[in-house]
């Protein structure tokens, strides 16, 4: 049987190169992912055969283009540029989103610990932001939750709005 649960790698294998390339920018560009950053100059040097001082002296077009041309990256750096990704492109669709659920938050992201959604709100507010955003996005945002924290966004599971953006 084979496990098809959705990860932060599964998730990039699953992004366009245009998404894939966004992402990467927006997580080399973070001041806060140093840490993530040292890791992914290891795996760019490892899979391109590169030396990591070579890596570390890209500029950060350079360095996305490299990351985003990785067709798999560990769960751990996949995840790290999803959330880099939203917080730094995708703030006012996550603000709407939680908006729509009635959970307080400050630009998109929320204050208080072990927040839960109404399960009865997920499907409405997932359908609110799909009128206002494109559907890639969508997709690509209500995945990143579900993988993220599947106990907390489990009422995603199911909608259609996880499917729009797919590639056919």
């Amino acid at each position: 049987m084979t496990d098809t649960t959705l990860t932060p790698s599964r998730l990039w294998k699953r992004m366009t190169p245009d998404e894939r390339h966004h992402a990467a920018l927006a997580f080399w560009r973070d001041e806060n992912a140093t840490d993530d950053q040292v890791q992914a100059v290891l795996l760019i040097s490892e899979r391109k055969k590169f030396r990591p001082k070579t890596v570390i002296g890209l500029d950060e077009e350079r360095k996305a283009r490299h990351l985003a041309s990785l067709p798999s990256l560990p769960d751990a750096i996949s995840a790290r540029v999803l959330v880099v990704y939203h917080l730094a492109e995708q703030r006012a669709m996550m603000g709407a989103f939680l908006d729509a659920l009635g959970i307080p938050h400050e630009e998109g992201l929320i204050q208080e610990e072990d927040v839960k959604p109404d399960a009865a709100k997920v499907a409405p507010a997932a359908a609110a932001i799909a009128t206002q955003y494109p559907a890639a996005d969508v997709s690509l945002y209500l995945n990143t939750l579900l993988c993220q924290d599947p106990e907390t966004w489990g009422a995603l599971r199911g909608l259609p709005q996880l499917e729009a953006g797919e590639p056919t």
